[in-house]
């Protein structure tokens, strides 16, 4: 199995790389930021059930299956930029509503797990790198390398977990205030909707 030091250098690494601005933690903050703590720690369990998928898709070869299929790898980029926009347009259209500036999120918590496992199950480019990334800490001396794999994915998502849980619980600072101002909060809103509508643009525009 793996070794004690491939493992410490994995976990250093996985925890780098969830620190690293990208679109899952930047999707974790910005709920946080907008309806509180507790919104962005059920985010963060969808965000990391979707990583389940990928980690299953990578032990089975799915991942390798998107990255040579030019078709399938464009469609799950399509679903998941018009998932993206269709959450820009929901941000968007709460600025102009009524706001609750009580702090208690809108959505409930099983629709906050769900659009966390869709954000990053619909992002091609997460297999890919599982299919880059994972590889490179196993040793087929040290036993069956799908099993490696499949246990390396289990101590990125525990990492990610971590890693996104305090990204979560540090921008519930921000919620205290915006929640307080009804100003502050339509123009978080509005922000929000352009960071998604970015994401969206810079997901189309990946390549394989």
């Amino acid at each position: 199995m793996l070794t004690v030091e491939t493992l410490v250098t994995f976990v250093l690494a996985s925890a780098l790389l969830s620190f690293a601005p990208g679109p899952d933690n930047i999707f974790v903050l910005i709920q946080s930021a907008t309806h509180g703590r507790k919104a962005g720690a059920f985010i963060t369990l969808g965000l990391c059930t979707g990583l389940l998928v990928h980690t299953a898709m990578v032990v089975l070869g799915v991942a390798a299956l998107i990255q040579a299929s030019e078709f399938a790898f464009n469609g799950l980029k399509i679903v998941g930029a018009g998932y993206l926009c269709y959450l820009a347009w929901s941000a968007y259209s709460a600025a102009d509503s009524e706001l609750d500036i009580s702090g208690v999120p809108q959505l409930s918590n099983l629709a906050l797990y769900r659009r966390g496992i869709v954000m990053n199950v619909t992002n091609p480019k997460v297999a890919i790198f599982f299919l880059a990334f994972l590889p490179q800490f196993t040793n087929s001396q040290e036993g069956d390398v799908s099993l490696q794999m499949m246990l390396l994915g289990w101590v990125f998502i525990l990492v990610a977990l971590v890693c996104f849980l305090c990204i979560a619980y540090l921008s519930g600072f921000l919620n205290r205030w915006f929640r307080e101002s009804a100003v502050a909060q339509r123009y978080l809103h509005r922000a929000v909707s352009v960071v998604f509508v970015c994401l969206a643009v810079k997901l189309l525009f990946t390549a394989v």
